[in-house]
């Protein structure tokens, strides 16, 4: 890979190698152990929390049936879905641009975004209704606007809302991130000698999602 021209054979950009590397294949490693190191910290966070739910759920396993019981298992699943087929398509984009296929690669990452968008129009409805249904989070919910049976559910859409907050938080972030990538990809920065950005945030979209599979059965179906 050429670092002193602008553009390389093929006509893409040439990736500029940083001053602190001996060449593009330790720059290459060194990205890819930063973002795996940055993607433990991610599970370790989301791991604390699950340990916190285990623990609460072992306590109060009633609360947690119900819990689970008032939410809609069918938009969770859509969701899945959309989750798994995005990791499918932001894939497809790191396999197409290391074939130098931008513009699929291009089509690949906006419908990765788009199920991004998918998935948090779901969520906005979801939480919409939880909110209209008095459902927050806290030890003890309004009995007179939530019904003696779901009075006991603060504590468990505290969880609730902080798992899939959280989550939805970190898509917006990758969006954003794969939104960066596709204007990128546009102006010919990545091609079959330089992929790395595209893989690196591949890497945390596929967290992301798989996140999400550990969290869908938890909080919809698990009693």
């Amino acid at each position: 890979m050429s670092t002193d021209s602008t553009t390389t054979a093929n006509g893409f950009r040439a990736a500029h190698v940083s001053h602190h590397f001996k060449d593009a294949t330790q720059e290459y490693d060194s990205g890819k152990q930063g973002i795996w190191l940055f993607m433990v910290t991610e599970i370790l966070m989301f791991g604390a929390i699950l340990v916190g739910y285990a623990i609460f759920h072992h306590i109060y396993p009633d609360m947690f049936e119900e819990g689970a019981k008032s939410l809609d298992w069918k938009m969770g699943f859509i969701n899945t879905l959309v989750l798994i087929f995005s990791s499918f398509t932001m894939a497809i984009s790191i396999s197409l641009i290391q074939q130098n296929k931008t513009k699929q690669a291009a089509m690949a990452m906006a419908t990765t975004i788009l199920c991004g968008a998918v998935f948090m129009c779901i969520k906005y409805f979801e939480y919409s209704h939880k909110f209209h249904l008095g459902l927050y989070p806290g030890r003890f919910l309004d009995v007179a606007k939530v019904g003696a049976e779901h009075a006991n559910l603060g504590m468990y859409y505290g969880f609730y809302y902080c798992m899939t907050g959280l989550h939805g938080l970190h898509v917006l972030i990758g969006m954003g991130l794969i939104t960066w990538l596709l204007i990128r990809t546009i102006r010919g920065d990545f091609h079959s000698q330089y992929w790395l950005p595209v893989e690196g945030v591949g890497i945390f979209w596929h967290i992301v999602d798989l996140i999400w599979i550990f969290l869908f059965p938890l909080l919809y179906l698990v009693g």
